[in-house]
């Protein structure tokens, strides 16, 4: 690692970092999406047994002990039981809006880094590039150190490579969290929905 640290010089440990900063990010939002969609059958139950008692009050404050996109929903929509249908919907929409931010937090980070990467490698190839035709400036084809020509040319490939690389799973994650953000939402709508009516059936 530290031999490719060396070849690549600073953009390739720049590109280096930024991967680092994407993994961190993609596992967190995979863990955060996969403990509330756990959390939300829980939840769900429990708040449908609840309900089906009339203990709305009780649905409150399992909302508030339990905060998550569903509950904060959920509140809503038990906090708006008495409004007509259209009044709950609106009400509902309002407060899913309010969850969009938290669900696609840092992926803002990530699109950017997933557009960078490729940038940056880009700029290592110019630079190794530079670099590399300026010992054969100075030195002429045949002389110079064939070292620090091989410097240039190490850089200028393994920046590209690490660009590439960085880039092609970030997008791919980074679509496949833009998806899982708006799946979550109307999945969301869609059960707060069911239970609205239920309660306006109570």
């Amino acid at each position: 690692m530290m031999q490719l640290v060396e070849r690549g010089g600073v953009i390739f440990v720049l590109i280096l970092v930024l991967s680092v900063i994407a993994v961190a990010i993609i596992i967190e939002r995979l863990l955060y999406f996969r403990k509330n969609r756990g959390d939300e059958d829980t939840i769900m139950r429990r708040l449908e047994t609840t309900l089906a008692k009339g203990n709305f009050d009780e649905a409150l404050a399992i909302c508030e002990a339990m905060p998550s996109p569903i509950t904060n929903l959920m509140r809503v929509g038990i906090e708006h039981r008495g409004y007509s249908r259209e009044v709950v919907k609106m009400a509902i929409s309002d407060a899913a809006n309010m969850e969009i931010p938290r669900m696609e937090r840092f992926l803002s980070t990530l699109g950017t880094i997933a557009h960078v990467t490729p940038l940056l490698g880009l700029l290592g190839t110019v630079t190794g590039n530079i670099r590399a035709f300026g010992v054969l400036g100075q030195t002429g084809i045949g002389g110079g150190d064939p070292a620090v020509l091989a410097q240039g040319i190490a850089e200028a490939l393994l920046t590209t490579a690490a660009g590439i690389i960085v880039a092609v799973p970030a997008i791919a994650f980074y679509n496949y969290l833009v998806s899982r953000v708006n799946h979550s939402i109307i999945r969301l709508e869609n059960r707060v929905n069911e239970l609205v009516l239920y309660l306006q059936k109570e």
